[in-house]
């Protein structure tokens, strides 16, 4: 196993290698890379989100690997089908120049989850900030506080290992509030709607300072998905938009509809009336 394991290590090194074969010969500054939300009280027996994000601009990179830790008797792992759903914009050229082709390992284990990343994009490399991956758990039926911890993690950049790298673990209160923010997922602040009635594009400003990765639903009253926005890296006080059209790039017919908009790992719920 464990010879499989450096083999599998080896062959990632060696892509970052290719992947980047004519960037510069050594890599500085640093990444500073966190589980997010910090904290979130969660639903026992439910599903629940997990974000890694680097958080800041810095250090060039162009693959990572990462080991996450948990609590198997609090959280099991969900892996997305495919698993490749779970890179973050970063990564897929979502919100960054990547190509959008990747070499993605992802396995679970015990009480470990273990990815590896890499971009195969000739001369493409990535600073952030702006989200890498995204794990979902599901939540035992038992009160309690547990932790997610990113056991181990590197960064490559041209086949060179980036240091330093600064880890942000995260906290998940099951049926307990657990930091500074409240207790069940939601904003302090409302999100308001402007225009509200619109005749078309309308922008959601929240009122906090949150800052994060911010992606909406809107979905009419019969709850089918009319467009999905983002994801858009944001921070406090910005405005994030609707152009009022559907997935098609249609123009949506008049009515009310409800914008559900997740940022920072928080969830903000509003209405927009669209006239015709």
């Amino acid at each position: 196993m464990r010879t499989a394991q450096h083999r599998g290590r080896l062959v990632v090194l060696g892509l970052c290698v290719l992947a980047l074969s004519g960037a510069a010969g050594s890599a500085r500054a640093d990444v500073n890379v966190a589980l997010t939300p910090a904290t979130q009280t969660v639903t026992p027996g439910t599903d629940f989100d997990v974000f890694v994000d680097v958080t800041s601009a810095g250090s060039a990179f162009n693959g990572f690997d990462l080991v996450v830790s948990f609590d198997p008797a609090a959280l099991t792992p969900l892996p997305s089908a495919p698993t490749t759903l779970q890179q973050g914009c970063l990564m897929t050229g979502g919100c960054s120049a990547a190509c959008g082709n990747t070499f993605h390992v992802f396995s679970t284990a015990g009480d470990s989850i273990a990815v590896s990343d890499v971009l195969l994009c000739n001369g493409v490399s990535l600073t952030g900030p702006g989200r890498i991956y995204h794990l979902r758990f599901h939540a035992s039926n038992t009160q309690q506080v547990t932790q997610v911890n990113i056991r181990r993690t590197r960064f490559y950049n041209a086949g060179l290992f980036v240091t330093p790298v600064h880890t942000t673990n995260g906290q998940v209160g099951i049926g307990v509030s657990v930091g500074v923010g409240p207790a069940a997922p939601g904003f302090a602040h409302p999100l308001r709607v402007e225009p509200n009635p619109a005749f078309g594009r309308v922008n959601f400003i929240s009122d906090d300072d949150v800052t994060g990765l911010a992606e909406a639903d809107i979905v009419d009253l019969q709850g089918r998905l009319m467009q999905h926005v983002g994801p858009s890296w944001l921070g406090p006080h910005a405005r994030f938009g609707w152009d009022g059209r559907d997935a098609r790039g249609v123009r949506a017919p008049a009515g009310l509809y409800l914008v559900k908009l997740r940022r920072g790992g928080q969830l903000q719920n509003a209405r927009v009336i669209l006239l015709p």
